[in-house]
């Protein structure tokens, strides 16, 4: 699914929806943050309408995008939302998502997230270890509130993604080998604290092949059949997110939802368990760009260099994960135009603060202005301050209408956070 809620106008200025980004740039100034609301709902709707014949809970993966308005939206769409952090629980609460459809995912969940989660009486804990087991049996004893639980199970799939974003192989942090879930749903079966429901599993990130999820999800049924013989009562089964999205404009474009919730019914549909899916990056991603302005344009020994205001700090994905993004300027060129080659870098003094190497754009001066596609999900919610630089605002657009969801902070206030001890 591309961003077709992001397209040049006939007079080849590039809008969002009904209004130009132009006009946003310059009155909120760059770099700056821009959100479809009519994409987000798309995307979200196209994965209801493929799980449509399924029990199912489709959880917004919040660490892709935590935006209050973004969480407010999916809320009012019905989502759940998958959580890893006690911060997450509070965004969520307050944008008004209901806790009983938050999952709670994450390898390293504190007692005083584990409490406040059973108090908020949320859907279910993915646990990831037995130390985790022995953690939440505690907490909940503690607070006499029973934990219902899935265990995350690695099944040693390779995912085919970058090596940062891969989570189902044996080497990779998480979850419990598959081949002892056995013996670790018999352990947690014996804790009074907890309630066993489910299995949950995740093999990586922008996955776009299907072929490692039927993998997975094979094993996940063959499990579903071994613990119920067992005796357990598993019921859900949390198949994670991770579906890729087109970040380059080519002819390659990754499985569609309909195809992926295919999958699922085939492999695991037979088993009459609740569906829960985790997506992020594919709702979220191409419903957003990131505009930034040239200020320079520097000649090298051997390249030219394009230096815009944003920096690695506002975007980190290409320094982070060697990430493409497409880039494209603001104002179309003219048919015919000769493209040159430019890295694209930012101001921040680091080498790796470089969004593209050798990037054939049309000619470009100091003014213009610059959008990274496909920058909705892992764009802001990644972002700091560093050298100072203020977090980039976030704007959302609907229809003809915009308005900014997170202001960009004076530097009077980042600076007024810091304090100076009496005895300095």
């Amino acid at each position: 699914m591309g961003q077709t809620s992001f397209i040049h106008s006939d007079h080849g200025v590039l809008f969002a929806e009904g209004v130009s980004l132009e006009s946003i740039a310059k009155q909120f100034s760059t770099p700056t943050y821009i959100y479809s609301k009519n994409t987000l709902i798309q995307t979200f709707e196209s994965f209801k309408k493929g799980l449509l014949k399924t029990d199912h809970l489709i959880c917004f993966a919040v660490k892709s995008n935590s935006n209050i308005a973004i969480l407010n939206l999916f809320a009012g769409l019905g989502a759940g939302f998958d959580i890893v952090s006690g911060g997450e629980l509070e965004r969520v609460i307050f944008a008004g998502g209901d806790p009983q459809k938050i999952v709670f995912s994450g390898v390293g969940k504190t007692e005083s997230e584990i409490s406040a989660a059973l108090k908020a009486n949320i859907l279910c804990f993915n646990v990831e270890s037995r130390s985790e087991l022995m953690r939440i049996q505690g907490v909940a004893e503690k607070i006499n509130i029973k934990a219902p639980i899935s265990i995350r199970v690695n099944p040693d799939v390779d995912a085919k993604t970058h090596a940062k974003i891969s989570t189902g192989k044996k080497e990779d942090k998480f979850g419990i080998p598959i081949s002892r879930a056995r013996e670790v749903y018999a352990m947690a079966a014996r804790l009074p604290g907890l309630e066993v429901v489910g299995i949950d599993v995740h093999i990586g990130s922008q996955l776009t092949d299907l072929a490692p999820y039927g993998v997975a999800y094979e094993k996940v049924a063959e499990l579903t059949e071994l613990l119920r013989a067992d005796g357990h009562d598993i019921r859900r089964l949390d198949l994670g997110g991770g579906l890729g999205i087109p970040y380059e404009s080519n002819n390659h474009h990754p499985p569609s939802p309909e195809d992926y919730c295919a999958l699922i019914a085939e492999k695991v549909g037979h088993l009459g368990c609740e569906i829960e899916i985790e997506p992020g990056r594919f709702i979220a991603g191409n419903a957003g760009v990131f505009v930034s302005e040239v200020i320079y344009v520097k000649q090298g020994e051997d390249r030219e260099f394009l230096i815009v205001d944003g920096a690695m700090n506002d975007l980190i994905r290409p320094a982070m994960y060697d990430a493409h993004h497409d880039i494209v300027p603001i104002q179309a060129p003219a048919a015919g135009t000769e493209y040159q080659a430019y890295d694209v870098v930012g101001p921040v003094c680091e080498s790796g603060d470089t969004f593209a190497k050798g990037r054939a754009l049309a000619p470009l001066k100091a003014g213009d202005l610059i959008a990274f596609r496909s920058a909705g999900a892992y764009g802001a919610v990644m972002a700091s301050e560093y050298n100072t630089r203020p977090l980039v605002p976030e704007v959302m657009v609907k229809g003809d209408q915009f308005a900014v969801i997170r202001p960009r902070p004076s530097l009077e206030d980042i600076i007024n956070r810091d304090i100076i001890p009496q005895w300095h």
